[in-house]
This record gives structure tokens, sequence and C-alpha cells, in this order.
């Protein structure tokens, strides 16, 4: 997947996306670029932005804007969803749809984060459907390898003190899944995951912090492997709404932290010796939630 952040001169009186810049694209590739503005429209350097492919759930690229507020990318064909995230500032999603060749530049404008309500206290459960478990780790030698967790369960429990409410998150470590049958079985090994002996990945909540704005850090505990190591997740909290069948009334957050293997004795640089190509010794890991409202006490935990 080619990824670029190209750079070009900003225009005092510029207020859309350039025009004229040309983009390299490999076949049967689209470009999709932007232009994001802060709230009183200057151009705004290191905005977060995802890209995710709608069929797969899976993070496709990532980065974040240069010096001039400027984000390129080259996807294949098909449709997209665009995630914005600057801090203190309101996060800003959209769906494209890539049929090749360079789209129309456009302009985003993020707006001052508004106080968002936050979800009523009691209990709530991850929707499979509209939730992902995903990760990101630097392929030893070549590119990122994406790959995403199938099956998990998650429960929150929202206190009338935020910073006391708790989550739970249980994943099936079997139901990893990268797209390539080998490098799957061979994550699912006793080399990697060991999901025989370790059949579950485990988050625990211990509390959360506020950050400001719509920003959150979520502290807890992650096992996986068998060994439990203190995590923090940098959360944002995407607003609460009636939706879906039934108008269930819905959350949405969006957490990220990077793992270190070797904090779990997956033990990279001795499969290197052993001449197995292996992923990197860092692992970038995102959980894009929607939870449904259920009742006014505690969730069951997942089992």
């Amino acid at each position: 997947m080619a990824l670029g952040l190209l750079r070009r001169r900003w225009h005092r009186n510029a207020t859309a996306a350039p025009s004229g810049l040309t983009l390299p694209l490999p076949a049967g590739a689209g470009g999709v670029s932007r232009t994001v503005l802060d709230p009183v429209d200057q151009p705004l350097a290191g905005a977060d932005v995802t890209v995710t492919a709608l069929d797969t759930h899976q993070v496709v690229a990532r980065g974040t804007t240069d010096p001039y507020g400027y984000f390129v990318a080259a996807l294949p064909r098909g449709r997209y969803s665009m995630l914005f995230v600057a801090e203190g500032l309101e996060p800003h999603r959209e769906s494209v749809e890539v049929t090749g060749g360079a789209d129309e530049p456009a302009v985003v404008r993020l707006q001052p984060a508004r106080q968002l309500a936050l979800p009523p206290a009691g209990g709530w459960l991850f929707d499979p459907p509209h939730t992902a478990i995903r990760f990101i780790a630097k392929h030893v030698g070549m590119a990122h390898v994406h790959g995403r967790f199938e099956r998990f369960d998650g429960a929150v429990h929202m206190a009338p003190d935020m910073s006391d409410s708790r989550v739970q998150v249980r994943i099936d470590a079997a139901s990893i899944t990268t797209g390539n049958t080998t490098r799957d079985n061979h994550l699912r090994s006793a080399d990697f995951l060991d999901v025989r002996n370790y059949p579950y990945i485990d988050f625990v909540s211990t509390r959360f912090a506020y950050r400001g704005g719509s920003k959150w850090v979520l502290n807890g505990t992650l096992t996986m492997h068998g060994v439990s190591r203190s995590v923090a997740l940098d959360t944002t909290y995407l607003g609460t709404v009636n939706g879906g069948y039934g108008e269930e009334l819905r959350c949405a957050a969006l957490a990220t932290t990077e793992l270190h293997r070797e904090d779990y004795t997956l033990n990279w640089r001795s499969m290197l010796a052993r001449g197995i190509a292996v992923v990197g010794p860092t692992v970038q890991l995102e959980l894009d939630v929607q939870a449904m409202y259920r009742t006014r006490d505690t969730p069951t935990p997942p089992e």
C-alpha cells in the first residue's frame, strides 16, 4: 500500500485543496487527498488520519498531515472510511469511494471539540459487527503487516463518575487473521501466541483519566501469552447516538496503544537467529468500538 505525505506551497488566500498536484499511482489505484484546516481556516499540521476499508474493517493507511495540512494516500479501488483527529478539535469521519485515478482534492475543516455528553451510567456491551480490534506490525525487512481479531467480547460499566468506569475485553487469540494462512497458523503456534495453552487475550481496565476535549487515557492490565502488563490506551470518545436496529442507544470510541512483544515473552530476536521471518518488536493495537446500552446495572463480563 503506497502512502505518501506530499508538500506544496500554501498561498495566503488558499481555503481549498491544491490543484494541479500530481500523485504517481500504481496501476488500478486511486488517489485520495485532503487539506485539513483548523477552525480559523489555517492549515493544520500533525492531524492524525486513519483510512479503513469498509468491507474488511482493516486499516489500510495511516499518517499525519504535513506542515501545510495536507494528506494523500494511494488506495486500491473500493469504499473507505477516513477519520481525522486533532487535539482539542472535533473528530471528523467521512466515507469515500475510490474508483481509480486521482480524486477531486477536498477540504476538511475541524471544529472546536464540543463537550460531548458522556454515556449514561450502566451496562454497555460491544457490538461485534460494528467493532473492530486491529493491529499493525512491522514485518522484518518488509512492509507493515495489518491484521485483526475476528472473535471477541467486551463489556463496559459506565459509572456516574467517568474515572470510576470499567472496561473488560476478551479476545479469542485463535481468531487472528492477516490475510495469509501460513502466517496466521504461525502466529497461532507456540512461536507466538501459543493459542493451545493461552486461548485468550484479556484486558481489564483500572481507571479512566481525562485529557481534555474528547480525549481520555484508559489504564488497565493486558494479559497475553500468560503474562500480564500494565498498558495505557489513548482513547478518543466519539459520542452517543440512537441508531441501528431497534434504535438502540450506542456509544463509540477509538482506542490505541503500542505493545512491545518481548514484554509478553514473544522473543523475536531468538526467532530471527533461527532464520524465522517474523514481525518486528512492536505492535500498534487499535480498538474501534461501538457499544450498546443494555442495563442500568453492570453487564455480564466476557467469558
